[in-house]
């Protein structure tokens, strides 16, 4: 009887985005041993990759080709599904290849991906990241993975060279649910912060010197640890899929709703402005 077949150490990976997280998390690859290429449909960001210490390639074809792992860093549901529908570039990806979705995006959107692409041999899972661009810059991001444990277990080497803590959530499509909880929870945390930081400033109290009190609190959280660093481009974005997935499941989240539109109202501010826009 034949003996079954060890799956081999990924040691090329491919990375399709070199945005602000996907910058990063090249870079991390890179200096971690793991044979990297990447590719953006801005190709003036080639000269930062090579810099890295990554390959250039062409575009997501060149990957498909070329890498065992093939990680997706694009912005939005519409990019993903391009990628990996039938004809896209990455359905001509090598049989085995693992295909990490490391976008926000809707769960279901993932676990359809998925079950397409199992005839082709492509093992699509989820694996987003939480903690931010100064956690990317430093290689301590927090990588939540949605798929089954054996190709998990694969791909954690890669997804440990830019994360500081990996855990998988359950099946496909359960490490996107896990971000919208994150996101839902960070932008309320947001929105509170900002509201009681305003209230504080018109009676008068040192704003500064109370956020850190506030830290020690029972009320501490990522946001106000990080006031004034970060940016809420993403906050309508995040919303959205947690409107969809509230309505598809038919669970009603006021909080969330209204979240939503104060975060809309907020978007082109930073987090140091309070919400009167001082």
């Amino acid at each position: 009887m034949k003996k079954a077949s060890v799956p081999q150490p990924v040691k090329n990976v491919g990375v399709v985005g070199a945005g602000r997280m996907g910058t990063p998390i090249i870079g991390h690859l890179a200096r971690k041993g793991f044979s990297t290429r990447a590719c953006d449909v801005n190709h003036a960001r080639a000269s930062a990759v090579k810099q890295l210490g990554a390959q250039w390639a062409a575009g997501p074809e060149s990957l498909a080709g070329e890498c065992e792992a093939i990680l997706v860093c694009v912005g939005f549901d519409r990019e993903v599904q391009e990628l990996l529908a039938e004809g896209g570039p990455l359905r001509r990806a090598k049989p085995g290849t693992i295909v990490a979705i490391l976008s926000t995006i809707h769960p279901k959107t993932v676990q359809k991906l998925a079950k397409e692409c199992e005839s082709a041999d492509l093992h699509v899972l989820d694996s987003t990241v939480c903690r931010g661009g100064e956690a990317a810059d430093q290689g301590t991001l927090l990588s939540f993975v949605g798929g089954s444990a054996g190709i998990v277990e694969r791909l954690t080497p890669v997804l440990r060279a830019y994360s500081a803590d990996v855990v998988h959530t359950g099946g496909v499509g359960t490490a996107q649910v896990a971000k919208a909880v994150n996101n839902l929870i960070l932008w309320a945390c947001l929105v509170a912060d900002h509201e009681g930081l305003a209230l504080a400033r018109h009676y008068g109290a040192d704003i500064e010197a109370l956020r850190r009190a506030l830290l020690i609190s029972s009320c501490t959280n990522g946001p106000l640890e990080k006031w004034g660093t970060q940016t809420m481009a993403w906050a309508e974005d995040d919303m959205a899929i947690v409107a969809e997935m509230a309505a598809e499941a038919g669970i009603a989240l006021p909080q969330a709703g209204v979240n939503r539109e104060i975060c809309r109202a907020l978007k082109p501010r930073r987090y140091k402005l309070d919400i009167y826009g001082r």
